[in-house]
Order: structure tokens, then sequence, then C-alpha cells
């Protein structure tokens, strides 16, 4: 959104979106509000501009359309920048993005990314239609309502190569075209925000940032489709989004965008908020269904698929918070232009969440076919920890754990699914090389095992049956044998389960099998941990040329296993250590030792 107002007003605005919250955003936000003035400064809101790991932080505009960015800020950082850079016209070079030498790392960050759902993120005030409106939204509802027909706005969509963002890929023309076609009364659509997977947080975003985006993308697909009703559906863990969603669906009602009539146009449509109760299986589309219809989450055996029996049995189309962002672009700049951007299968651009051990953490959005490498260590920054990057898990608990050797495959359905993992929504979680391989398969089979509907006994007894065999490999107690078992038991879950959660959980177990099988046949031959991470398999030590007698180590140990009196080295009696790591925990001198 411009800055330039048409007066001598500054322009401030605090990004607080659940990043900048958790950061301490609202604190500065209410600092603001009392140290500018009001005649002189324009004070307002924004969403997540994507660089989460620079929160809290603000945007700065001159009258004249200078532009700044601080970030990291704290109160006195605050004062500075009223006094300073407000009252003096001089930068805050200490908290100044791009200040001090740090332009490199913004320009890598931003360099090779290409936005279109996140555009308007960061930019304008989630919870104001006059900047949406002011940054060109609801336009694509004015052209299609008013020049197209639904099967021109369904060829649109096909054209444009879309294909959904929540994990499968379907092509979302098609699955347009399915249910325009069903021979039925009422239709119904859904935006499924249902996002679970540790570590992701790109539907929260765009929720959070730009609702109106996502309003205006389901108007697009109803009619398209020939939908009255629609449901946006978002666990309730993310009440800010809960919020500006609702908030922007009765401003939209309010200004003839949704209702019986939209713009006089004589097509009707309206939507409502659904909240989940936080269940991972509602994820999967047709237990997300089961839940709107008050029923428990579970999944449903397919065909008939939703497009044809849904909703109370009724046709019901549903696609993703990403995908739903995507299309009014795609109506206002054409499928051409879309189309132009990613591979030959995989148009378009895809949002990610990035975390775990890289620098620059946070929400992107890149072309389709740019390399996992690109987005690691070229915008991401690199390992966070200075230790050397090992993997990185995409698709959170239903991806796959692909190696850095790898790191030159191109992000697109095909080229993911060749190496034995998935897009998935988005997640992208970054692993160095203190990361256990093992343990990390059995962290994500915790999750899964315990999400599972138990509905159908390959997920529910399965997963429990993974997990327990991780779980003895991590405590030294795994054979031989569980290998192979591992491998029987994920490939029948896989290929047996009723749904995408079951046929999915695999996955981590499977790739980390595949890409690490050293360190299974470590944890199981040698009973030793390589990347000294399972407690349960180091040997502890203390080295009495570093032990000071600071008695900190034995008084942390559960089973009296170190002795020594206070200013003499200590000693760990092996035949009672339990390898609790308490000892390791405690010492401040770095005099405990591991092997």
């Amino acid at each position: 959104m411009s800055s330039d107002n048409g007066n001598s007003r500054w322009r401030v605005a605090v990004g607080l979106g659940s990043c900048g919250v958790a950061a301490g955003a609202r604190g500065i936000y209410e600092l603001l509000q009392e140290r500018t003035d009001p005649e002189r400064v324009d004070l307002q809101q924004t969403g997540c501009s994507g660089l989460c790991h620079r929160e809290p932080m603000l945007e700065l505009y001159s009258p004249a359309g200078e532009h700044w960015t601080y970030v990291h800020l704290d109160a006195t950082g605050v004062e500075r920048i009223v006094d300073e850079h407000l009252g003096q016209g001089r930068e805050v070079d200490q908290y100044l993005l791009g200040g001090a030498g740090r332009a490199e790392g913004v320009r890598a960050f931003h360099e090779k990314q290409r936005k279109i759902a996140l555009e308007n993120c960061g930019y304008i005030d989630p919870e104001s239609l006059s900047e949406y409106v002011a940054a060109g939204g609801y336009e694509a509802v004015t052209t299609a309502l008013t020049t197209m027909t639904p099967a021109e706005v369904i060829d649109l969509i096909g054209r444009s190569g879309l294909r959904g963002r929540g994990g499968a890929g379907f092509p979302t023309g098609k699955k347009w075209q399915l249910c325009a076609s069903a021979s039925a009364g009422e239709k119904y659509i859904i935006c499924n925000g249902d996002e679970g997977d540790p570590g992701a947080f790109m539907d929260r975003g765009l929720m959070e940032s730009d609702p109106h985006r996502i309003v205006e993308g389901m108007i697009l697909g109803a009619y398209a489709i020939g939908a009255v009703r629609g449901f946006v559906y978002v666990r309730a863990e993310y009440p800010l989004a809960v919020k500006r969603m609702r908030l922007a669906m009765a401003q939209a009602r309010k200004a003839g965008l949704l209702g019986p009539d939209i713009k006089g146009t004589g097509f009707g449509f309206d939507l409502e908020v659904r909240e989940g109760a936080g269940a991972f299986v509602c994820g999967e589309e047709t237990a997300l269904i089961q839940s709107i219809e008050g029923e428990r989450g579970a999944p449903r055996v397919r065909p008939p698929f939703p497009a044809q029996s849904g909703l109370w049995g009724r046709p019901t189309l549903i696609n993703n918070v990403e995908t739903y962002a995507s299309v009014p672009w795609i109506v206002r700049h054409g499928a051409e232009a879309f189309a132009a951007l990613g591979t030959e299968k995989s148009k378009g651009t895809k949002v990610f969440s990035l975390a775990g051990k890289v620098n620059r953490g946070g929400l992107v959005e890149v072309p389709m076919g740019i390399t996992l490498r690109e987005i690691i260590e070229d915008i991401g920054g690199g390992s966070s920890t200075g230790r050397p990057i090992k993997a990185v898990q995409t698709g959170g608990p239903s991806g796959g754990c692909i190696p850095a050797a790898h790191f030159d495959t191109r992000i697109d359905y095909e080229e993911l699914g060749k190496l034995g993992a998935i897009m998935g929504s988005g997640g992208m979680i970054v692993l160095d090389d203190s990361a256990c391989m093992v343990d990390f398969a059995r962290y994500f089979l915790a999750f899964t095992s315990k999400e599972s509907c138990g509905k159908c006994a390959p997920c529910r007894i399965g997963t429990q049956r993974l997990l327990a065999i991780l779980t003895r490999i991590t405590e030294g107690k795994g054979t031989e044998a569980d290998l192979d078992t591992l491998q029987e038991f994920a490939a029948s879950i896989r290929d047996m389960s009723l749904c995408g959660l079951g046929q999915t959980a695999p996955n981590p177990a499977l790739t980390t099998m595949r890409y690490y099988m050293d360190e299974y046949v470590a944890h199981v031959r040698d009973k030793k941990c390589p990347a000294h991470s399972c407690r349960a398999l180091l040997t502890y030590e203390i080295d009495e040329s570093l032990c000071n007698g600071c008695t900190l180590c034995a008084q942390a140990c559960p089973v009296g296993a170190i002795e020594g009196g206070p200013r003499k080295p200590h000693v760990l009696d092996y035949t009672r250590c339990t390898h609790c790591g308490s000892c390791l925990d405690a010492c401040r001198f770095g005099a405990v030792k591991t092997d």
C-alpha cells in the first residue's frame, strides 16, 4: 500500500500477526500510541511480512514515500525512533533492517521470492476492508461476476496450472469442474484452514494478515461451481485467525460482497467460520466434513468424493487457504502470467514456513522449481547454530526427511516424490548434524500415532507398533530384526490405511531409513547414537582436569552416581549411572563429557 497519504503525516505500521504479538509487538504498538502525535503520525497495524525472525518490527513511511524497516525492537528502540527519526529525521541504525552491514541479508531473503498469495501480507491492515480494496481487493470478483461465466472462471483456473496447495497437488481447475458438473441442488464450498503440521504456519499467516483475500477467493470458487454457502474451517488454536476471518466476512457482508445479491449481479453466496477442536486428522477433507456436520472427525471411504457427495451429501468443493489466496491474482493477471512461473507440471508459486536450525526463519513464497538449497541457504541464510546442515523435513509428519546431499533438487510435486517426500502444505524444518534421525522419526510417529482417529486398524495399531520399535531402538534395546520389521510394517500401513494420515505416517521412518540406515545400524549393533542425541545410548564421564568441585553435577544426579567433595574433582560411578543426562545439563564448566 502506498504511504503517500497526501499530507504531512508519517505512517507507522506495526506487524501484529501471531509471530509479532508473541515477540512483544503489542507492547510496541501501545507504546507508540502513547508517544506519537495522531495529528502527525498515522499509526496502523499490519499482519506478518514473512520476516518472523526479525520480530517485533515496524515499518516507517515518510510523507514523501520513503520507507524504513525497524526490527528486534524494544522500548528503548521505540523511544529512540520517535525522538530521533520522527523528531529529528535521523535514522536509528541499531534497529534498522539493512543498516550496519545487514543489507546483504535483507536482499538475500527477498531476492528469490515471488509473492502472489502473500502479496498483501505485512503491507495492509488485515482488519481494514478499505485498505484491501485500495490494494486491488475484490477487483477479481467484480470482473468475474460481471464479465465472465462460471465456465470461463473454471477454464481460467485450469489453464493457469494451479494445483491444490494443501499437499496432494490435485489440479484445482479439474476439481472445480468436477464439482460444477455434479447434478444436485444446493452445493457447498469449504476452505481447509485446519493447519496441524508441527512447524507449519502458512495458513495462519495468510488468514491473520490478509483475510479478505481468502474471502474473495472463495466467492470466486463459489461462483464457478454454483455454491450458495461456504465454510472456513479453522482450528480453535488460531484465535487471531478466527477473529480476523469473522471480521472480514462481516465487513464484506456489510459492503454487499457477501449475501443474497453480490454487487447487484443476482449471485448470492455467504460464508461462516467453523472452529475445529485441534484434531490433526480433520485436515483430511472427509474428516473435516464430518466435523462441520457435528460428528466426530473421522475419514470416510472414497469414492464418492466430496465433489460428488460431500457436506450433508451435497457436492462440495474443498481447497486449502493458499489455494484460494492464489485465485484472485490469477483472475486479475491472467492464467498465462501464473503459468509462466514454476515448472512444466507445477505452475506458479508456493508458500513455505521455514523453521528449525536456520538463520532467517519465517514465511517465504517462491516460484515452483527453485531448489531446496536456494531456500535453505540463500533465503534462509544457512545454519543458525554454526553446525553443518544435515537434512530438511518437508510436509510435516506426513512428509519425508531429505538429506543435504539432495538439496539441489527442484521444488515441485514430482521431484520431491522421487525422494520419498512430499511438499505437503508447506512446512519445512531444517536440521543440523546434532539431530538423530532415528529419534526424529520417533518424534513424528509419536505425533501421528496420538493423532490417529482409530477408525482403521492399519493406522490405529500400526503406528503404535512403529513407535514402539523406534522407541526401543533409541533406548538401545533394538535388534537387527527390528529394522526389517520397521520396513515391513511401514509398507503395510502406507498401503492399507483408509486416509492420508495413515498412508503417509510411515514416511519419516521410511525416508530416514532410506538415507540414514547407518544411524539405525549404529543404534542397534553398536548401541551408540552417532549424533550424541539419544541419552540412553550415551556414556558419561567427568574430566577431572576441568572439574572444580562445584558439586552441581552431584546435586543433580537422581541416583547418587557422582562422588566427590566441595572443591575436589568428582568421579562418576558407571554401574549406577542411568544415562539421564542431568549431570551434563548441570555442569557449567564443560567437565562432563559424553561418548
